[in-house]
């Protein structure tokens, strides 16, 4: 899991419907947004109360990386989650570099 925010807390009880996308492929991962809902069937209402990144990579039998087909998107609200799941990934390779910089220049 990438990055999750808790919105709203959950109760037990509570019916969740989670809906998910696929945001992005890339060369063997691809990431998908999900949001979390809860539903009061009684009030036949819904409120938002976590939305989640996930990345998955794509395996073989034997463990190793395939390559997953590319993900070309077709609305405004799907080229969006596409840009902005390149930036997260962006992001993430920044900090993880940053990450090591940090960890090389202390063990120096």
């Amino acid at each position: 899991m990438d990055h999750i925010d808790f919105i709203a807390p959950v109760h037990v009880g509570d019916l969740l419907i989670l809906k998910s996308t696929l945001n992005r492929a890339f060369r063997t991962s691809m990431e998908v947004g999900v949001k979390v809902w809860v539903e009061h069937t009684i009030a036949g209402t819904l409120r938002h109360v976590a939305s989640a990144y996930l990345t998955f990579v794509a395996i073989d039998a034997q463990g190793l990386r395939v390559l997953v087909p590319p993900l070309q998107p077709e609305t405004k609200d799907e080229l969006r989650r596409y840009q902005d799941a390149g930036r997260r990934r962006e992001q993430s390779q920044q900090e993880r570099d940053r990450k090591k910089s940090a960890r090389l220049a202390k063990d120096s």
